[in-house]
């Protein structure tokens, strides 16, 4: 889990707000979407996936996860 300080909290001037953010590894995001580890390197390979690196590993946030699926809704439409 990564942690960051959000700084503007409405209502609540000078106090800081800690905000998280899962990160997920590649196996861990094809297993929460039910598909293959190769189709997740896909989709961050074309940007449908955004993606994050630390050091030599690749890591996927809840956000990213979100925007990829709001995305694929967007496009349903």
């Amino acid at each position: 889990m990564i942690a960051y300080p959000h700084r503007e909290r409405p209502g609540f001037p000078g106090r800081e707000e800690v905000v998280t953010t899962q990160a997920y590894t590649v196996e861990q995001v094809a297993e929460i979407l039910n598909i293959g580890r190769d189709k997740v390197y896909f989709l961050i390979r074309t940007g449908q996936l955004r993606s994050i690196k630390i050091g030599k590993l690749r890591r996927i946030t809840d956000r990213h996860i979100a925007e990829f699926v709001t995305s694929l809704e967007d496009a349903a439409r």
